[in-house]
């Protein structure tokens, strides 16, 4: 009974200590949705005037529209590829400053620089890079003769999307580094002396013993880098602008919304995108829970 009742109160604290932040959530972020969502049910413009309720009209054409799915195979795509090589590189790298090596906080410090820089110069400075005329990368893969003439490579439709999550990778996967390298410090060295006595490989201690104990930090670090690459905008605008080859689901919702100026529309695509990122979210919250054991729930 002392228990539950202990339980409970620490329940009522915690919804007590909630209840500030979902007030301040519903004052900046509620209203904006609420409005988003009413104007995709209209014709509102982006010149203002009356508009007039037509349902789910611009819902009805947004499934029937071409550009539409291919900005939701270029979002999943982008999505699924960054976030894969980042969590497998911010994990690599890691477990490399984790480690009792030379230099160790000069690399932990070096290891920040691209996530410190903000994204649109740095997809700016890349877009120059990728230049097919003036970019240093052309330069470089001609002087080593790894090509044998200059790429366009945001131009290229094979390439370009190749391109953008590369750009994403080296932008972010400091982002995994930092989150990953927190966690694997909190993992008590006595568990790995006491694999290691019983015969554990590298490996098989990072399989049994390191790989568990960050599991946590690293559905954390996955939820965030899946949720923010599901709504990549500025990194993509900025390099390729609007190319059918990259838009991602923001770039279409902003270019209806702002370029055709045609609000109800752009907002109904705005509001599928908020939907599918609240999906992913739950689903990554609700798998989390079920691979995690007893004891961690």
């Amino acid at each position: 009974m002392r228990r539950a009742s202990a339980a409970a109160a620490r329940r009522r604290e915690a919804a007590l200590f909630v209840v500030p932040l979902l007030a301040a959530l519903a004052a900046v972020a509620g209203w904006p949705l609420a409005r988003t969502i009413w104007l995709s049910f209209t014709d509102a413009t982006l010149t203002g005037g009356d508009h007039d309720f037509i349902g789910l009209a611009n819902y009805a054409f947004l499934l029937e529209d071409p550009d539409w799915w291919r900005a939701v195979r270029n979002t999943l795509v982008f999505a699924a590829i960054s976030v894969a090589l980042e969590t497998a590189l911010g994990l690599a790298i890691a477990l490399v400053l984790d480690a009792q090596i030379r230099l160790r906080g000069v690399l932990r410090a070096a290891v920040l620089v691209p996530w410190a820089i903000p994204t649109v110069v740095s997809a700016q400075l890349w877009a120059w890079m990728l230049h097919d005329q003036y970019g240093v990368i052309n330069e470089v893969l001609l002087a080593f003769g790894l090509m044998d003439a200059p790429r366009a490579w945001l131009a290229d439709r094979t390439l370009a999307m190749a391109s953008v999550i590369a750009v994403d990778v080296w932008k972010t996967t400091p982002f995994m580094v930092l989150l990953l390298l927190a966690a694997l410090q909190t993992v008590p060295r006595e568990l790995h002396e006491a694999a290691m006595v019983d015969g554990a490989g590298a490996i098989r201690r990072f399989l049994v013993v390191t790989l568990p104990a960050i599991r946590p930090a690293l559905l954390v670090a996955v939820i965030f880098r899946t949720l923010d690459a599901l709504r990549i905008f500025d990194l993509i605008y900025v390099m390729v602008g609007n190319a059918s080859a990259t838009a991602t689901m923001a770039v279409y919702a902003r270019q209806h919304m702002v370029d055709f100026q045609d609000t109800g529309y752009g907002s109904a695509a705005s509001t599928v995108l908020f939907a599918v990122i609240a999906l992913a979210a739950a689903l990554f919250i609700r798998l989390g829970r079920i691979t995690a054991p007893p004891a961690a729930r």
